[in-house]
């Protein structure tokens, strides 16, 4: 059996993210562009997988979720670099971007307050049970992440680091 993992040549795993990851608003200045992602070793029953991207430090109340990616086909094994842009052009056929927290349905860069110390950014897969999670285009980053826990086989994660 293959170990569920993720990783990205991009970020090194509870490494520092590059600053080329970092939003381009709220004071940041980065190219807001997502990076590359690789997984292998899907549970088998796996039928369709999602990504997300949390900031559990985020001073919010509830965290920060900075990218979600649902219904990517179960033999998807990698994500181009900037397949987080609006376009949607470089996800999958059928893969769908939920509204992340800044209001967006792409990508959104890391970008934590100045002079907080380095927060966490948990970049997780999650192998489906069902091929397409039965929720509208609009949902919330909230009832997404209640969908996927609902329907999960497995996850693989990595953990990295930023702060300004």
């Amino acid at each position: 059996m293959t170990e569920f993992v993720l990783s990205s040549p991009d970020i090194p795993a509870n490494g520092t993210i590059p600053q080329e990851f970092e939003f381009n608003s709220f004071g940041c200045t980065g190219r807001n562009e997502s990076p590359v992602l690789r997984w292998q070793g899907a549970p088998a029953g796996t039928q369709s997988l999602a990504l997300t991207v949390y900031d559990p430090d985020a001073p919010s109340g509830s965290g920060w979720w900075h990218w979600m990616v649902i219904d990517l086909p179960a033999d998807t094994t990698e994500l181009q670099p900037n397949a987080g842009a609006a376009d949607s052009a470089a996800l999958p056929a059928g893969a769908r971007q939920i509204r992340n927290d800044y209001g967006s349905f792409a990508w959104g860069g890391v970008c934590p307050p100045p002079g907080d110390k380095p927060h966490r950014y948990v970049f997780t897969v999650h192998a489906l049970s069902v091929p397409r999670l039965d929720i509208p285009d609009d949902a919330t980053a909230a009832l997404a992440g209640f969908m996927i826990n609902a329907h999960c086989l497995g996850t693989a994660s990595f953990t990295a680091l930023y702060g300004r």
